[in-house]
């Protein structure tokens, strides 16, 4: 058997073990691909080549839609490889990719992978400082992005050739590529354990890790997020999700196309949920996977037109409130199941299609994913229910997982230790094995001696209606050690007035129990990564300044100052 009959196998069997969680993580297995595999070449050009399946379809603001199909893409990637190796690029080479949601990033992608060099995906967000950053540490040598964005590179020191989509003066023009005869792109000779991909995480607690991920841990591992999404051959699948970031890659590259489906991507500068919900009816999507944000203000907008010929309806990035579930069942009568993973991982928990749901837990266990639950304390599997450190189990040598952290030898130990992969998310288990998420280990904190997890907080005060977004972190307290604040963004409308912190308090009072009181609310623009994941590590020093500082600031309010809270 062949390598793309191996990939084709170990997709079907997934593909037949649809509904049948339990069974397929019994009899799943990793394809076997020998000592060369590409997948550009083995999988997505061994299916393309002669077929007119719609394969991607960029929709602009206005509604233009842009399609290909994936004899099309098969054919511009490999003149664009051709043209790139004409420009220097070689076997290796890592090729910094900044484009945003648009045809040249999946031809770029494509044809870098075909020549065997390693892509550095990279928001187009990033301003010259973190681009100074990425290239310093990955030796980048060559970039791409648009004309517009060439200024960013001034003053960025590296040896590295320059690339544009659309003239600038001084960089080459990729779509000098479409007048180059096609030729099909000779296989590079790439190892299943060659580099291909170089992710930065978003770094809510220090700088940026560097991720490493091989010709097949991305490629091959991303088997499990198909199982996950429910995809199969033919179906329209709808991913928001920024470019540059591994979810992106996740679900609008690598999972769509291994299960020959359609890619639909939204090339958005402000985000409208109405316009995405009259989207999803328009292109036929069946299949839709935005992250909680999303979710939360599609359903605070009109869901009554129903969900078209939705199928798979998901959730991932950060967990899912159940209230929010339990508003698109009733709108729409589909179950949002929520999924795991990392920029270190492929998907490695989820709810799947024919699976019970249990309200606020992210799943089980993927098929191919060696997930335990490790006790911090003794560092041990946790046997039955309880909590624990989500890891994967290094003696079963997960394939999804990363390299390891280039250039970063001590974190990559300590990520590693005890022969665990260490995610740094703590979870429950249930007895079914329905996984659910508490916190970041540096985010759970004791107060009154009880632990706080500050997502089941936040959970209750984002159903409040006045509450856009909300971050827990803990407040020193001379009393309790430490007591639960909020720091609280508003929905366009609420002011930060005294009612507002008292109806958020009393609210937050209803639904959550006695030594989970949110004692403390503060109404402030919560800091974030470039990647929009909330940084409360600066949150956490604020509180430490001020409690050194012995002041308090004049935007927060707390509980003992409203008669009926007090206790």
């Amino acid at each position: 058997m062949d390598v793309t009959e191996a990939y084709r196998a170990a997709r079907d069997q997934l593909l037949a073990l649809r509904g049948d969680h339990p069974r397929a993580v019994a009899e799943f297995r990793w394809p076997e691909l020998g000592e060369r595999f590409n997948w550009a070449v083995d999988w997505f050009d061994a299916v393309a080549r002669d077929s007119d399946r719609p394969a991607l379809v960029v929709v602009g603001e206005d509604g233009t839609a842009t399609r290909r199909s994936y004899a099309e893409l098969s054919r511009a990637s490999d003149r664009l490889a051709a043209w790139l190796a004409g420009r220097g690029v070689r076997r290796g080479d890592p090729v910094l990719l900044m484009l945003g949601n648009q045809v040249e990033l999946w031809e770029s992608m494509l044809a870098v992978m075909k020549l065997g060099a390693v892509i550095m995906p990279a928001t187009t967000a990033l301003g010259p400082a973190d681009l100074a950053d990425r290239i310093a540490r990955t030796g980048a040598r060559h970039v791409v992005c648009n004309a517009s964005d060439v200024g960013r590179f001034d003053g960025v020191a590296g040896d590295y050739a320059r690339i544009s989509v659309g003239e600038a003066p001084g960089w080459a023009d990729l779509r000098a590529a479409a007048d180059l005869e096609h030729a099909p792109v000779p296989h590079p000779g790439t190892a299943p354990g060659d580099p291909l991909l170089l992710y930065f995480t978003s770094g809510t607690t220090s700088r940026p890790k560097l991720v490493e991920h091989t010709q097949v841990s991305y490629p091959v591992g991303h088997l499990s997020t198909v199982y996950w999404l429910g995809l199969q051959p033919g179906d329209v699948h709808l991913n928001i999700s920024s470019p540059g970031w591994a979810k992106h890659a996740w679900s609008c590259f690598f999972a769509p196309w291994t299960a020959e489906a359609t890619a639909v991507v939204h090339d958005y500068r402000r985000f409208d949920p109405a316009v995405l919900l009259g989207l999803l009816r328009t292109h036929g999507v069946t299949s839709f996977c935005a992250p909680p944000t999303v979710w939360r203000m599609l359903v605070n907008a009109d869901l009554s037109a129903g969900p078209g010929t939705l199928r798979e309806v998901l959730a991932a990035g950060e967990p899912l409130n159940p209230e929010v579930i339990e508003q698109v069942r009733r709108a729409w009568g589909l179950t949002v199941r929520d999924g795991y993973g990392q920029t270190e991982t492929t998907a490695q928990v989820g709810n799947t299609p024919g699976s019970r749901v249990v309200p606020g837990s992210m799943g089980r266990p993927l098929p191919g994913v060696p997930v335990v639950l490790v006790d911090p304390v003794g560092g041990r599997p946790v046997e039955g229910p309880g909590e624990g450190e989500i890891c994967l189990d290094l003696a079963e040598r997960p394939l999804p997982l990363m390299t390891g952290y280039r250039g970063d030898p001590e974190r990559d130990t300590e990520a590693k230790a005890g022969g665990y992969y260490h995610t740094g998310d703590v979870a429950s288990v249930d007895a079914d094995g329905y996984i659910t998420y508490i916190g970041r280990t540096d985010d759970v904190f004791k107060a009154s001696d009880y632990k706080i997890s500050p997502f089941e907080l936040e959970s209750v005060l984002i159903e409040h209606p006045a509450v856009a977004e909300a971050a827990v972190v803990p407040a020193p307290d001379p009393l309790r050690l430490a007591v639960p604040k909020a720091y609280v963004t508003l929905v366009a409308g609420h002011e930060a007035t005294e009612e507002t912190a008292l109806s958020i308090l009393r609210h937050a009072r209803a639904h959550l129990n006695p030594y989970q009181r949110v004692r403390r609310i503060e109404f402030a623009e919560l800091p974030k990564t470039v990647s929009g994941k909330i940084r409360r590590v600066e949150l956490r020093a604020r509180e430490e300044q001020l409690a050194a500082g012995g002041t308090r600031p004049g935007v927060e309010w707390r509980d003992d100052q409203f008669p009926e809270l007090k206790s």
